[in-house]
């Protein structure tokens, strides 16, 4: 461990004094990563909670202590033979002050629902960037890092998505499980944002931080947790459902998030936001700002694009209006395809938006207590033992399910709400010989009926 009386003290109103390294400090004072104080970790989500205007920027900073501490519990905790050095702590924290460098503007929504309308059946993801990013970082700001010690922040980056990556390593490979968890999700970068969005939305949270940095080791080059901590690691996958549910897909903050999506694509031949996705040099110019250019503009190209900014900055009648929406039934939940306006009406499928909701525990992972992707020892700490723990044995209030897909549907304009409800029955009924909607439309949001809508 490096004496912190060279470290850069920031406060973090989470985590609390946050020491960061001079190597961490040009990267974090690097105009490339000052960006991220623009982008909102949490998208359009904080004009249905106020209070989630933190930022991409706090969010890195919080990773990179949380990896850092990690790695530092662990250099006590390792057998002697896997002793941990000064260039691991190094490369694990800077794999988590970078993971989301690359993350375009508006965060996921940028990823998930604009990039996917420009560029149909394209794998961008905001992981390749941040290595595009981190490679401009170092060149334009001439930061001096070794070229291994580079490769292996950009492979613990993307390893999550590619364990191929991870096979050149020999040894320490449970190094690489710290800040982006292919092998059973259990990450800091997990740990930091459901504390972060659940305190700024007012939301919460059953999962307890300390116990799980403190009481962990490595057996069989895999971190494995105290067995004790099997209820708390649990609580960590059900609060990110939670958060999911009741905040990352509200049914508002996707009526904006659909919105926004419509805005980027008006934009998009005018502004060029997507012709800069994959050079650094270009990406790091654009930010949440966009959304202010667009909505104070004048020019006639954005108006259609502007206008529907007002719409959503009023978050009244002017949003996309929610009609209904369903659980799909658990049977059906293993073949299921993502609904498209067209399976709903036969015509004036612009007016209609459907949202395809997917909520499960471990990103997409199966139960994270089964199988062996998860593994924990007892509680004598010298035990070299790995098990795992069936969740069945915690307790019998949990399901065997563990995905929820959820289908909305948005009319764009209010006065077809009506139209659009009665068409969205018919589908399931069609589909399912039932309506697994929870309940009918709202008399309330109903308007007049309109004959573009047919069934």
């Amino acid at each position: 461990m490096q004496p912190r009386r060279r470290d850069k003290v920031i406060l973090d109103n989470l985590h609390g004094n946050t020491y960061v390294d001079p190597l961490s400090l040009k990267f974090v004072d690097s105009l490339q990563f000052q960006r991220l104080r623009d982008i909102k970790q949490l998208g359009l989500c904080y004009l249905v909670y106020p209070g989630a205007s933190h930022s991409r920027f706090e969010h890195s900073l919080g990773v990179y202590k949380l990896a850092r501490m990690t790695v530092e519990n662990l250099a006590k905790n390792v057998p002697p033979e896997l002793g941990i050095t000064a260039s691991d702590i190094t490369t694990v924290s800077l794999a988590g002050l970078l993971h989301d460098v690359g993350h375009g503007p508006f965060s996921h929504v940028f990823d998930n629902e604009f990039l996917p309308r420009i560029m149909p059946g394209h794998k961008w993801s905001h992981e390749d960037m941040s290595t595009r990013m981190i490679d401009y970082i170092v060149d334009v700001n001439h930061i001096d890092i070794s070229s291994t010690d580079l490769k292996r922040v950009k492979d613990m980056i993307l390893s999550s998505k590619n364990p191929s990556l991870i096979e050149e390593y020999n040894e320490k490979t449970f190094l690489f499980d710290i800040v982006a968890n292919g092998r059973n999700s259990i990450d800091v970068d997990k740990f930091d944002y459901i504390l972060r969005d659940s305190r700024a939305c007012g939301i919460t949270s059953n999962f307890t931080l300390g116990r799980l940095m403190d009481n962990i080791k490595v057996i069989d080059n895999e971190i494995c947790y105290l067995a004790t901590d099997a209820m708390e690691v649990w609580n960590l996958f059900r609060t990110r459902a939670d958060l999911f549910r009741k905040i990352y897909t509200h049914r508002k903050v996707k009526a904006l998030e659909l919105m926004l999506a419509d805005v980027l694509v008006l934009s998009d031949d005018y502004l060029g936001i997507s012709a800069g996705v994959f050079d650094p040099e270009q990406f790091w110019k654009m930010d949440d700002s966009l959304l202010k250019a667009i909505e104070t503009s004048d020019v006639d190209e954005l108006k259609e694009a502007r206008e529907l900014v007002w719409r959503m900055k009023r978050c009244g009648q002017g949003l996309y209006q929610f009609c209904n929406e369903y659980l799909v039934p658990k049977e059906k939940t293993e073949h299921f395809k993502d609904v498209t306006a067209k399976d709903i009406v036969c015509c004036a499928v612009h007016d209609i938006v459907v949202s395809n909701v997917k909520i499960d525990l471990a990103c997409g992972k199966p139960d994270p207590l089964s199988g062996a992707i998860l593994t924990f020892f007892k509680q004598e700490f010298d035990d070299s033992v790995k098990f795992t723990v069936d969740r069945q044995n915690l307790s019998g209030f949990y399901s065997d399910h563990c995905v929820d897909r959820i289908v909305r549907v948005y009319a764009k304009k209010p006065e077809l709400v009506e139209a659009v409800s009665e068409a969205f029955e018919a589908f399931q009924l069609r589909t399912y010989d039932c309506k697994p909607q929870l309940h009918g439309t709202p008399d309330g949001k109903k308007r007049r009926k309109s004959g573009l809508i047919s069934t």
